[in-house]
């Protein structure tokens, strides 16, 4: 078959390497020169601990394994297996994650408690007060600038791989896409990857999309000077990730609400290494459109804070900060949303933030659907 995906970003990149990888010629569309979406202003944590029991965290483990596989054959993408802490600093947090823990599936997330001097054994560069952490082995990250670009270079050497960037899809057809240069492309099943590109021919083809879109803010430091050897995140990430959903989460919302910051822009903190000894740092979460052009400094004075809290030492200069937006299901319990909008085209969209995470498994499921 002739496949045609437009998107490169992390989700059209991972049909082109299914479709690639059972054979067919891949057409790959991208209407910026390089992916300058939500996949390259993330994490790129591999992120399965806080995953929600069922669909969404098969997926996840399911991605996890592929992520390995594909990290295996593509150094470049820079997987790596370093596993994940969340940081607890009282009681009441230590409640939720002894409640994630009592779980029948707390092994099959590969999670763990580790006290105060396990977790700095873990991980030396967290000398703050803590009272422990919950350990996540399952969890990795991949470098999101440099994962697109390696694997479109790898897929280039099959032979069966076009990366066509600069181009803007006018037309879908039946058996053909036709780009903003007016070329024409044939193809025998078209899969529409646009991200939160979600209007002009993705509306006219899903006018009633169940998606929506997140706007978010991160930052990047200049390099740490010493390994910070697993992600990093604080206790607030027991409010935004659904696994850890309970009695004891009630509790610590009652007893211990957010900061009025983190509160005001929905806040975790999150915190991932990249090769180049930086700090990727986040977030926020904002959902009413139109979203403002610029950032606020507030969210980052405060990750700031809690980062530096948990590092006990200054933060390094602070090089990049940027907004980014994905497309999210309307109905988050959804891990995607992917549907027929016509003969031989299909739309996948709506991973929210987990599409790093996620889309592996997402494609190779799409694969798996449309009989590749």
């Amino acid at each position: 078959m002739r496949v045609v995906i437009v998107g490169a970003g992390a989700l059209g990149t991972m049909h082109a390497w299914h479709a690639v990888a059972r054979g067919h010629e891949v057409v790959h569309i991208e209407r910026e020169r390089d992916a300058r979406g939500a996949s390259v202003r993330n994490f790129g944590l591999v992120w399965v601990g806080g995953r929600a029991t069922g669909a969404e965290l098969e997926t996840a483990l399911r991605a996890r394994e592929l992520w390995q596989e594909i990290g295996a054959r593509v150094p470049g993408v820079g997987f790596r297996p370093n596993g994940s802490l969340t940081a607890v600093r009282t009681e009441a947090e230590r409640a939720v994650a002894d409640e994630v823990l009592s779980r029948s599936d707390a092994d099959v997330r590969g999670l763990k408690w580790l006290d105060a001097a396990e977790t700095r054994a873990l991980n030396p560069a967290l000398r703050g007060e803590l009272l422990g952490a919950l350990w996540c082995e399952r969890d990795a990250a991949v470098e999101p600038r440099l994962t697109q670009r390696a694997l479109r270079e790898h897929l280039t050497a099959s032979g069966r791989y076009t990366f066509l960037g600069g181009r803007e899809v006018r037309e879908v057809g039946p058996e053909k896409v036709v780009d903003d240069h007016g070329q024409a492309h044939h193809a025998d099943a078209v899969v529409l990857c646009t991200g939160a590109w979600l209007s002009g021919l993705v509306r006219e083809l899903a006018p009633e999309l169940p998606v929506r879109k997140v706007r978010l803010q991160m930052m990047q430091t200049d390099p740490l000077g010493e390994p910070l050897t697993t992600s990093v995140a604080d206790a607030d990430s027991f409010r935004y990730y659904p696994a850890y959903a309970g009695g004891a989460l009630d509790a610590l919302n009652d007893g211990q609400p957010q900061a009025d910051t983190a509160a005001e822009h929905r806040m975790q903190l999150l915190m991932v290494q990249r090769l180049d000894g930086g700090l990727t740092i986040g977030d926020t979460h904002e959902y009413a459109e139109p979203f403002g052009f610029d950032v606020v400094e507030e969210p980052y004075e405060h990750l700031s804070d809690v980062a530096e809290a948990l590092l006990g030492r200054p933060l390094p200069r602070i090089r990049h900060r940027w907004a980014g937006v994905y497309a999210q299901c309307v109905d988050t319990a959804r891990v995607v949303h992917r549907e027929q909008v016509a003969d031989g085209v299909w739309l996948v969209t709506g991973p929210g933030g987990r599409g790093m995470t996620c889309s592996p498994a997402i494609g190779e499921a799409t694969a798996n659907e449309l009989g590749w």
